[in-house]
């Protein structure tokens, strides 16, 4: 049996980059009915692999919105997070244009 030195913990430079590779997307709210929640949908253009037709999808996600500052029609910017509930798996960062 060989013996091998223990690894030191991660120092705070490396948590800081870990946090920078979580997934962001920007979307638009389309319900705040639930507290501290938003529903926001994320549109995307893809090609049909076969028929090579763009087609519009939409993702519905949860977010947390921890000051309820967030309406209905606001462009958010969400960020992926730890499991905060069953569905909400995001965040709201920053709200990118309140609705008009």
């Amino acid at each position: 049996m060989r013996w091998t030195p223990r690894r030191r913990s991660k120092g705070r430079e490396d948590l800081a980059l870990e946090r920078n590779l979580r997934k962001t997307r920007v979307g638009k709210v389309v319900s705040d009915k639930m507290d501290k929640t938003v529903v926001v949908a994320i549109a995307d253009n893809v090609k049909h692999p076969l028929y090579k037709k763009i087609i519009k999808r939409t993702v519905r996600l949860k977010a947390h919105d921890e000051n309820n500052a967030c309406g209905i029609g606001d462009r958010v910017l969400v960020m992926e997070t730890r499991p905060l509930s069953k569905d909400k798996r995001w965040r709201v960062v920053e709200i990118v244009e309140k609705a008009k």
